[in-house]
């Protein structure tokens, strides 16, 4: 009779999760679990995911990290994890949306983040099972002074992730089993087998996430739409993106950004040159000819003495539509370092 293998968070870190398939000795009739978080901070997650997706007898369940990607709620490691998973990346979100909130069988109940003593896993609030900010919450206020475990009190053991215990699992009351220790951080990644309970454990290779922040720094950047952010979005953009890599982008991330903040001040310093361009353009054209004009619009302003710089900054609210101004007036255009 088959094992249920169930892994502790993957987070992308295909390596050690074949080293500990292999060191557990999994066979084809055992069914293998992950408690979520396949995904983010790690180098591989396409790969952790496509096992996942194409092993027979095979169940992931849903991590706050896969929610996320299924809800379009981007930060750092979703946007690396984007760009990772290339153009398999939509059809692994769809994956993602049929994952399980939970996994239940004879032996053991397997949640992402926690669960609620004494009532029925398919009653469960998704947000508690899975990890959100708001399901974290609302534990805080449920359990003020410890942990949502530390008041688990039903009899069938309850499997987890989530929370990273440390280098060793937290296993308590041959009930309570916190998978999460660390393999993205380069600590270890974890599998509990059952039904004999056993624990299985190996070294994790690298602090993976360190790595991938630093590696992912430059493509990260010049996946951003600055061309299309309005003037007060770059600029806020601009100031997050310093504040979180003014001490540790390379050299080469470092440079692009400084690229990008100069070409967004010199398209914002062209407003009076394009102003002045836009009247000289319209003096002396005819109605027809201003109607053919690439700017007619900005030209039958300038010809009613209606073409000012508030007004250019109204009409040209981002970097690519000042551009295409610019240029359609025959103005050089200071080259976008997203086109580099």
């Amino acid at each position: 009779m088959g094992r249920t293998v169930i892994v502790g968070d993957i987070h992308g870190c295909f390596d050690e999760l074949l080293e500990l398939l292999e060191k557990i000795g999994l066979r084809s009739d055992d069914l293998l679990v992950s408690v979520g978080d396949l995904v983010d901070r790690g180098p591989s997650p396409g790969e952790v995911t496509r096992l996942f997706r194409e092993r027979p007898n095979s169940v992931a369940v849903m991590g706050n990290h896969e929610r996320k990607h299924v809800r379009g709620i981007f930060s750092y490691a979703q946007e690396i994890t984007r760009l990772q998973l290339g153009d398999r990346y939509a059809e692994t979100v769809e994956w993602m949306r049929t994952l399980p909130y939970y996994f239940e069988d004879e032996h053991v109940r397997v949640v992402h983040a926690a669960m609620l003593s004494g009532i029925p896993l398919a009653e469960q609030k998704e947000e508690i099972l899975s990890g959100t900010t708001s399901g974290q919450r609302e534990l805080t206020a449920l359990f003020p002074d410890g942990h949502w475990h530390d008041h688990y009190t039903d009899a069938k053991p309850v499997v987890f992730g989530h929370h990273v215990t440390g280098h060793e699992p937290l296993i308590r009351d041959a009930r309570i089993f916190g998978l999460d220790t660390g393999a993205c951080h380069g600590w270890n990644l974890t599998a509990l087998c059952v039904p004999g309970f056993t624990v299985h454990s190996v070294e994790a290779r690298a602090d993976h996430w360190s790595n991938v922040r630093r590696q992912w720094q430059l493509p990260v950047l010049k996946s951003r739409s600055w061309c299309d952010f309005t003037w007060p979005e770059l600029a806020a953009e601009l100031a997050m993106a310093n504040a979180k890599f003014s001490s540790t982008a390379d050299a080469e991330a470092r440079g692009w950004l400084d690229a990008v903040e100069q070409w967004a001040a010199d398209l914002r310093s062209s407003f009076p040159a394009l102003v002045v361009a836009a009247r000289q353009a319209a003096d002396g054209c005819t109605n027809d000819e201003l109607r053919r004009h690439r700017a007619a619009r900005f030209l039958f302003q300038a010809r009613d003495g209606r073409l000012d710089e508030a007004a250019l900054a109204r009409q040209c609210p981002t970097p690519g539509k000042t551009a295409d101004l610019a240029a359609a007036l025959g103005l050089a255009v200071p080259e976008s370092p997203t086109s580099r």
